[in-house]
């Protein structure tokens, strides 16, 4: 996903740097698109990132009341596990804030370009 939003922000971007004011109305209905489906991405990511930490809370009490080596290793691994989806999730929140940005800017080209017909 990391490797799939890079690339289309920096396609996206580079057909609105080129385009014409005919193309902008396709720009945006794609890109709307994009933002639509990148918003489902983040709230999933948003709801399995909140599950793992429900769950590391969940077996750090286990822990704290039973301390044993396997509940000590199943902490530990739940715990890189959810770095991994904080900052994976921190990469998408981002993302789709640029994306916001990005469609501002091609309703800043739509004006324009209406205001000069």
């Amino acid at each position: 996903m990391t490797e799939y939003l890079t690339s289309y922000m920096k396609y996206i971007q580079k057909k609105l740097d080129n385009c014409s004011d005919s193309e902008l109305d396709d720009i945006m209905s794609e890109h709307l698109d994009k933002i639509a489906f990148m918003q489902h991405e983040r709230i999933v990511h948003f709801l399995v990132t909140m599950l793992f930490s429900i769950i590391l809370a969940v077996f750090i009490a286990v822990l704290v009341f039973t301390p044993n080596i396997p509940v000590l290793i199943l902490v530990t691994m739940i715990l890189v596990l959810l770095i991994f989806y904080i900052k994976h999730y921190y990469f998408l929140e981002n993302t789709v804030q640029k994306m916001y940005r990005v469609y501002d800017s091609i309703l800043e080209k739509q004006r324009k370009s209406k205001e000069n017909s």
